[in-house]
């Protein structure tokens, strides 16, 4: 039954999706508008079928049907449940049908919110590409992915359970769904730049329908890069979380794209300028979730010819290409219409500060690309095998991430078109102030390097300049003035600071030793003494725990264990983390007694302030959720068709939407400047 439901979703959303988009497209071509409006029958019949898809699949997991072949390759009798749970999206097959799934969810939202405009052309063609795009992946679920293939299980067979990394942690249930949830919500603006492209309606009315969608698309993949950070921190036990993994680099680098489109679109809705940027940067960030896809899910990671033995990796590199070739095709035919009415009078402006920042995340996204796929390209062409480590991260990002602290600190301080210096003096004084103090904190505070030390005085000068902002806001509007997409804003700015720091502390203060204790003994390290207090087993039928118990400066005891699974042939630690405000002790276990032997060896690694990273991720999520929010000034403007808020209409280079900018209120140097910068 499982089987026949699940092959049931898949078809209907296939064919809902294709239906749909060849549907859609004759009615636009053919201007007609009642087949336009059918884009709302199909987008349901979409997320129906892969709520099926995705029912059929999490019944047969819960039931144990080994005759479903992704249960027998990945589910098991002895996986707890919420794992279990879990286990649909810990494959790729399973990781697909949540991609479907929630790819129909956004549609159907975007019908009901744009149900009044279903006839528009600029909605038609959204929803157009949307369908194509969901066509793709449910045909990846009919064909190269298919996770109902019927099987034979022996009697009495019993499947291996996922992966041991993946039942470690109950991380691993709300990780993973983050991250599509912001991959596959970067379709929708994605959709409505093509759609703009192709009606030729490349002005700044396609930017308004999708702010919203965009922040939060954004919002969710930067909460699923921190508990994805705090998994790795959590369950692999090296003491770190963040390794530059190509795994990690694969959705951190949409992030970078993602944030410098947030930021630059600004400039478009002020002053109808940087237009080609944003598509670029938009479309790139669409890609480039693409392009992570192909490389953690097509097995190009174990080796690079893993492509060409599976039937998904050339689908995805197909995909990944028509995404590129299509994009840039459109921004070339509609050259003529993406001229700017306005050019960037200075540098020193909020205009030059967001094209400074287009570079900056720019720079840094190839920079990561770069050591993410150079491996995989040279074991291509010689067959060699290459590692770019940490290092060449390390020095080739730092310095543009400090750069970037430093853009963050002056830019929201910034008028539009020119800035003076007695400008500047006073309203960056303060935060100069703060930064200041913060290098010599930090360096008092034992941080060795150029790099730390400066990270410490622009992480200080960014939070001042931040909190100037917020502080102008609160005054004349109380707390309400937090709400809306610039003090909102500035909230994440606060949050990336606090990230910041906690990454330079942690990383200039971090101490590590490997200690062998007896029952009894206590050990002292870095200002902190351990004192083992014995072993302990325990088979909770999934695994079977060995767990020392240790004592950290007289609390706990905490409990870092080596774990066996019943169906898995390794190993796996488990370490365990005293977090404070101040710092972290992470314990992970070695060696366990053996036979005659009754020494434990535990390796202790001790970093001050990573606790502050997980609260500076709350305080980015935060940020996103104020800024989703309108704020008090807010213009009662048609999302789709409407032209630059705060201009006056006119006849720019587009011929259609093109805006000339409005003299007087929007060009004054004074501080409603300073509030009016994106997150």
């Amino acid at each position: 039954m499982n089987v026949a439901l699940g092959r049931a979703g898949v078809t209907l959303g296939l064919a809902a999706a294709v239906l749909g988009a060849v549907t859609v497209v004759y009615g636009l071509v053919r201007k007609k508008p009642e087949l336009v409006r059918l884009s709302r029958a199909y987008s349901v019949l979409v997320l129906l079928g892969g709520v099926v898809a995705f029912a059929a699949m999490e019944h047969a997991l819960i039931t144990r049907d080994f005759t479903v072949r992704y249960v027998y390759d990945n589910g098991s009798t002895k996986t707890p449940a919420l794992y279990n749970f879990a286990t649909l999206w810990g494959a790729l097959e399973g990781s697909i049908i949540l991609w479907g799934t929630i790819l129909g969810g956004y549609l159907v939202a975007v019908v009901v919110k744009f149900r009044k405009r279903l006839d528009d052309p600029l909605v038609g063609w959204a929803l157009a590409t949307m369908l194509v795009v969901a066509g793709f992946f449910f045909f990846l679920l009919a064909g190269p992915a298919n996770p109902f293939e019927s099987v034979s299980p022996a009697p009495g067979y019993d499947g291996p359970g996922p992966n041991p990394l993946l039942q470690n942690h109950p991380l691993m249930a709300f990780h993973p769904p983050m991250l599509y949830l912001g991959y596959v919500g970067f379709t929708v603006p994605f959709a409505f730049a093509i759609a703009a492209l192709v009606t030729g309606r490349v002005g700044e009315g396609w930017l308004l329908a999708t702010r919203r969608w965009t922040l939060i698309a954004w919002g969710f993949l930067t909460v699923g890069i921190v508990l994805g950070s705090w998994w790795s921190y959590e369950v692999l036990g090296w003491g770190g979380y963040w390794a530059w993994d190509p795994v990690e680099n694969a959705s951190f680098m949409p992030w970078l794209t993602g944030t410098a489109y947030i930021h630059s679109v600004m400039v478009q809705e002020r002053r109808g300028m940087l237009r080609v940027w944003n598509l670029s940067l938009l479309c790139a960030t669409f890609a480039l979730t693409i392009l992570g896809t192909f490389i953690t899910r097509s097995g190009v990671l174990e080796s690079v010819h893993a492509f060409t033995e599976s039937s998904i990796g050339p689908a995805l590199l197909v995909f990944f290409s028509l995404i590129v070739l299509t994009t840039v095709g459109l921004i070339g035919w509609r050259g003529d219409r993406l001229r700017s009415p306005g050019r960037i009078d200075s540098p020193i402006s909020r205009e030059g500060a967001f094209l400074a920042n287009n570079v900056l995340f720019g720079a840094f996204a190839f920079v990561v690309l770069m050591g993410t796929i150079f491996p995989l390209v040279i074991e291509a062409i010689n067959d060699d095998r290459i590692s770019v480590g940490t290092p060449y991260f390390n020095r080739m990002t730092i310095p543009l991430s400090l750069t970037l602290l430093f853009l963050m600190a002056v830019a929201p301080v910034l008028p539009w078109r020119k800035a003076s210096g007695e400008l500047l003096r006073h309203r960056l004084l303060w935060p100069a102030w703060i930064g200041a103090a913060a290098m010599v904190v930090g360096v008092a505070l034992g941080a060795r390097g150029v790099g730390a030390v400066l990270a410490f005085g622009f992480g200080g000068f960014a939070a001042g300049s931040a909190g100037r902002q917020i502080v102008l806001a609160t005054r004349r509007q109380g707390w309400r003035g937090l709400v809306g997409r610039a003090n909102g804003g500035m909230v994440v700015h606060i949050g990336v600071v606090v990230i910041a720091v906690a990454v330079a502390a942690s990383g200039s203060f971090v101490r590590q030793a490997e200690l062998t204790l007896e029952p009894g003994q206590s050990a002292s390290f870095a200002g902190h003494t351990l004192t083992y207090e014995g072993q302990q087993v325990r088979d909770e039928g999934a695994k079977v725990v060995n767990q020392a118990l240790i004592r950290i400066d007289g609390t706990g005891p905490w409990g870092p264990s080596l774990n066996k699974f019943a169906n898995g042939s390794q190993t796996i630690g488990t370490p365990s983390v005293r977090s404070t405000l101040t710092d972290d002790v992470a314990l992970s276990l070695i060696q366990v007694p053996d036979g005659d032997r009754t020494s434990i060896t535990v390796r202790v690694t001790i970093q001050p302030l990573v606790i502050w990273l997980w609260i500076g991720g709350a305080v980015m999520a935060l940020g996103t959720l104020l800024a989703v929010f309108p704020g008090r000034r807010r213009n009662p403007i048609d999302p789709v068709s409407a032209p630059l808020p705060g201009a006056r209409a006119g006849r720019g280079p587009s011929g259609r939407e093109g805006v000339a900018p409005r003299p007087g209120r929007a060009d004054v140097d004074d501080e409603r400047d300073a509030e009016e910068v994106p997150v």
